[in-house]
């Protein structure tokens, strides 16, 4: 079984919610991001989402797209990504899905990007800008490769193609929680529940939700009604304000108590 099956199979069975954190692949650099992933997982991560630097992104705030900025500034590439989750991988239990514009699967071929993402040890993929549909043939190409394809419905997405998305999406669906980009938002989207029942409705696939969690209480409502929070902009910010105030080697357990502190909103979540 896929790890991101058997992780999210563990904690439904066990009644527990999960923390998919977000980083930026080569933000401040690989070494470092080796070491938020193994953390992350130490903290009990279930899904571990590494972002590909793109410097046209679309879906994207001004927190990730300045730590693609800089990563690409620092001259990372996509062989960097996949090497970084090469040397990873037999070291650390949680599942790694690459979220990546389908600008750069096209470029490298999508059976390649997917059998390379693969053979690195990724276990999913999240191609944020595919639409519904060519979906299903980006879905098929993730599965013989082994890998989960994870499907995106927002608060704008109609009810026929949330449930198309729902139907070829595999490990988790990823619910946007606010329209427009990624960024930190104050409060949860107030229609969530309604939205996370409707994909219930169509399939058993876990529902994790993202965009605008930004907090441990964010977590614990989103955790009310979903399987699972993703938080990406809050953990990419902390790291360019932590860069920012400390040193290199203080810079790891910074951010694993930033995680400690995301992870005490699924205490109660469940």
């Amino acid at each position: 079984m896929n790890r991101i099956a058997r992780r999210f199979e563990t904690l439904r069975g066990a009644n527990k919610k999960a923390l998919l954190p977000y980083f930026t692949s080569g933000y401040p650099d690989c070494a470092h991001v080796e070491e938020f992933i193994r953390r992350a997982d130490e903290r009990g991560a279930a899904v571990v989402e590494i972002g590909e630097p793109y410097s046209d992104s679309i879906a994207d705030g001004p927190t990730i797209q300045q730590s693609f900025h800089s990563a690409l500034a620092n001259g990372h590439r996509l062989e960097d990504t996949f090497e970084m989750v090469s040397r990873i991988r037999d070291s650390v239990t949680c599942g790694i899905v690459s979220m990546v514009s389908f600008s750069i699967v096209h470029r490298v071929g999508l059976d390649n990007f997917v059998r390379d993402a693969a053979t690195a040890g990724f276990d999913g993929v999240i191609f944020p800008d595919v639409p519904v549909e060519e979906s299903q043939t980006c879905a098929d190409a993730a599965g013989k490769a082994g890998l989960c394809y994870v499907g995106l419905t927002a608060p704008t997405t109609t009810a026929d193609r949330v449930a198309s998305i729902a139907k070829s999406a595999t490990g988790f669906v990823y619910q946007i929680a606010a329209s427009g980009t990624t960024g930190e938002r104050t409060a949860v989207w107030s229609d969530l529940g309604a939205a996370v029942a409707r994909i219930r409705e169509i399939c058993d696939t876990p529902v994790c939700v993202g965009f605008g969690v930004s907090t441990a209480e964010h977590v614990r409502e989103v955790c009310k009604v979903a399987d699972g929070a993703i938080v990406g902009s809050a953990i990419i910010r902390h790291i360019g304000e932590a860069i920012e105030k400390k040193s290199s080697p203080d810079l790891v357990d910074d951010v694993e108590a930033f995680l400690a502190g995301l992870s005490s909103g699924l205490t109660t979540a469940a």
